[in-house]
C-alpha cells in the first residue's frame, strides 16, 4: 500500500479507538453507573443517555448532507476533516472535567453527544477521500485497510486504557496507579483518548494534499441555504440518472443498522443469556475487534476479485445463519464461537458497502454520496433496537432479541439482492 493509504488508514485507527472508549466502553458507562448513580427521580441515567444519543443522531442526519456538499470539492476535504477531528479531540479532553457528581451528568451527556456527532460527520470527508486514494482495481483492499486499522485501534486503545487506568478495585487503579476517587482515573483516561486521536490523525492532516481526480472543479462553497439547494438538485439528478443508487442507500442503511445491533446488544446477550462475566465481555470485545479486522482484510481482497455485492450478500447470509444457530445454543462456549463468527463477517460487509457506493458514484459526487450514506444510516438507527426489544417483549426472553436483529439483517439481504452493480465504475 502507498504511504498515503496508510496515513488515511491511521486516521480510522485513532477515530474508531476514540469511539470505543468514549461511546461504548468507558465514558458512557462512567456517566450512567457512577456519575448518575445518585440521581433521584425522573428519567434514569440510561434513559438520558439514549436521549442524548438520539439528539446526536438527529444532528448528524441534518448536517451530514450539508457536510457532503461542502466536501464535494476535494480540496476542502482535509480542512473539513481537520476541523471535525479537532472538535472531537477537544470535546473528549473536556470530559476530564466531569467529576463523580450527579450535577455533572447533563454536561457529560452533552459532551458525549457532541463528540459522537463530530465523529460521525468526520466520516463524510474521510470516506470521500477513498476515491483519491484508490483505483477501481484496489478500492476494496484500500477500504478494508481503513476498517482493519480502525478495529486495530479499538483493540490497542481499549487494552491501554483498561490496563493503565481502569484495572483493579482499590483506591488507585491500573498500572499507572491513578486515584479512583472523584472518577479521576476515568477523567485522565479521556485525555489519553483525545491524545490518541490527535497522534493518529496528524499524518493525514499534515501531509501533502491528496491528488485530486481529473475533471473535478474547485468551485466556491455555496453557503448554508445554497448547500441545501445544491443537495436537492443533486438528489433529483441522481434519481433521474440512477434510481438504483438511491435504492442502495436505503438498503445499506437497513443492513448496516443490523450490524450495529450485533455490537450494541452482543454484550447484553453474552452476560444475561450465555453466562459470560463482565470482565470476560471486555476480553471478548478485544478478540472480536481483532477477528473483525482480519475479516475486513480478507473481505477486501475478495471484493477486488469478485466484486462488493457477492461479499455483502455472502456475509449477510452467513451472519443470519450463525445468529439463528446461536439462538438454539447455550453456554459461554457457544457465545464465544458464534459471536466471533458473527464478527468475522461484520468487517467485510462494512468495507464492501463503502466500495460499492464508491463504484456507483460519479467523480466529484463522493462528498454528497457519503453525506447521504451517513444520513440514511442515521435515519433508520432505531430499527435494530426496536426489533430487539419488540422480540424480547413478545417472547418474554432476552434470547429472542437476537431473532429481531436477524430479521433486520434479513430485510437488508432481501433488498440487497435487487441492487444492480454497474460493470464499470461511474466516471461522470
Amino acid at each position: 500500500m502507498a504511504p498515503a493509504v496508510w496515513r488515511w488508514a491511521l486516521w480510522d485507527c485513532g477515530a474508531t479507538g476514540l469511539n470505543a472508549i468514549v461511546v461504548t466502553f468507558v465514558f458512557s458507562v462512567y456517566l450512567t453507573d457512577t456519575v448518575g448513580a445518585q440521581t433521584g427521580g425522573g428519567s434514569s441515567p440510561a434513559s438520558l443517555l439514549g436521549r442524548a444519543m438520539t439528539v446526536a443522531g438527529i444532528t448528524v442526519a441534518v448536517l451530514a448532507p450539508l457536510t457532503g456538499v461542502l466536501v464535494a470539492a476535494p480540496h476542502r476535504r482535509r480542512l473539513a476533516l481537520a476541523t471535525l477531528t479537532g472538535l472531537a479531540a477537544a470535546l473528549t479532553a473536556a470530559m476530564s472535567l466531569i467529576r463523580d457528581d450527579a450535577r455533572y451528568l447533563v454536561p457529560g451527556l452533552a459532551l458525549l453527544a457532541l463528540t459522537a456527532a463530530c465523529s460521525d460527520l468526520a466520516s463524510v470527508p474521510y470516506n470521500a477521500m477513498l476515491r483519491q486514494l484508490s483505483t477501481p482495481q484496489n478500492a476494496g483492499r484500500v477500504s478494508a485497510t481503513g476498517w482493519a486499522a480502525g478495529y486495530a485501534g479499538s483493540v490497542t486503545l481499549l487494552l491501554m486504557i483498561y490496563l493503565g487506568f481502569i484495572r483493579g478495585d482499590g483506591p488507585t487503579r491500573g498500572l499507572l496507579q491513578i486515584p479512583a476517587a472523584d472518577g479521576m482515573n476515568v477523567r485522565v483516561a479521556m485525555i489519553a483518548a483525545a491524545g490518541w486521536l490527535v497522534i493518529f490523525a496528524l499524518p493525514l492532516l499534515t501531509a501533502r494534499i491528496i491528488p485530486t481526480p481529473d475533471g473535478v472543479d474547485h468551485e466556491r462553497f455555496p453557503g448554508l441555504l445554497g448547500s441545501y439547494r445544491r443537495l436537492g438538485e443533486d438528489l433529483r439528478s441522481e434519481w433521474r440518472r440512477d434510481r438504483n443508487l438511491v435504492y442502495f442507500l436505503i438498503v445499506s442503511a437497513v443492513f448496516r443498522d443490523g450490524l450495529a445491533g450485533v455490537f450494541a446488544f452482543g454484550a447484553v446477550l453474552g452476560v444475561g443469556v450465555y453466562g459470560i462475566s463482565q470482565g470476560d465481555v471486555l476480553i471478548f470485545g478485544v478478540v472480536a475487534s481483532t477477528v473483525a479486522a482480519l475479516g475486513a482484510l480478507a473481505g477486501g481482497r475478495l471484493d477486488d476479485r469478485v466484486g462488493p455485492k457477492p461479499v455483502i450478500v455472502g456475509s449477510l447470509v452467513a451472519m443470519i445463519a450463525v445468529g439463528l444457530i446461536l439462538m438454539s445454543l447455550s453456554g459461554p462456549e457457544a457465545f464465544w464461537i458464534c459471536g466471533l463468527l458473527l464478527c468475522l463477517f461484520v468487517g467485510p460487509t462494512q468495507s464492501a458497502s463503502r466500495t460499492l457506493l464508491l463504484r456507483m458514484t460519479g467523480e466529484g459526487k463522493e462528498g454528497v454520496a457519503f453525506g447521504l450514506y451517513t444520513t440514511t444510516g442515521r435515519a433508520v438507527a432505531f430499527l435494530a433496537p426496536w426489533m430487539f426489544f419488540t422480540f424480547v417483549d413478545l417472547f418474554g426472553t432476552d434470547r429472542a432479541g437476537l431473532a429481531g436483529i436477524c430479521l433486520v439483517l434479513a430485510a437488508g439481504l432481501a433488498g440487497m439482492l435487487g441492487v444492480r452493480v454497474p460493470r464499470h465504475p461511474v466516471r461522470a
